[in-house]
């Protein structure tokens, strides 16, 4: 009876443990930010709008690269606080990759649009 008392005391406390454990990963939790990002219109012609619902506009540093890699310098407008207007008219045709970045809320994240 002892050790069938023991045996289940040491299953709980195990049981308790990893539980505790699985819960705290010891970094602070960080919101996931990429499913608020809007690209539009996509396929693009003369303007790719870009809207973050938790970022304010004036933070986010943009980098456009063609699909090998070029960098390519645009022309930015902010429209309110959490979008941006960026002139793609001047483009070639194809895809091309935004990289977005926010050091206040340490938001990163790369989408690709088609621009005809």
């Amino acid at each position: 009876m002892r050790n069938v008392l023991l045996a289940l005391i040491l299953l709980v406390a195990g049981a308790v443990n990893a539980q505790s454990q699985s819960e705290y990963t010891g970094q602070p939790e960080r919101m996931d930010l990429s499913k608020s990002v809007q690209i539009f219109p996509n396929p693009a012609i003369e303007f790719v709008h870009v809207k973050i619902d938790q970022v304010k506009a004036q933070h986010l540093q943009l980098s456009l690269r063609n699909i090998i890699g070029n960098e390519i310098s645009v022309e930015t407008e902010v429209v309110d606080e959490h979008e941006l207007r960026i002139r793609v008219k001047d483009l070639a045709a194809g895809y091309y990759l935004l990289a977005m970045k926010d050091n206040e809320t340490k938001f990163r994240g790369t989408y690709k649009f088609l621009k005809r």
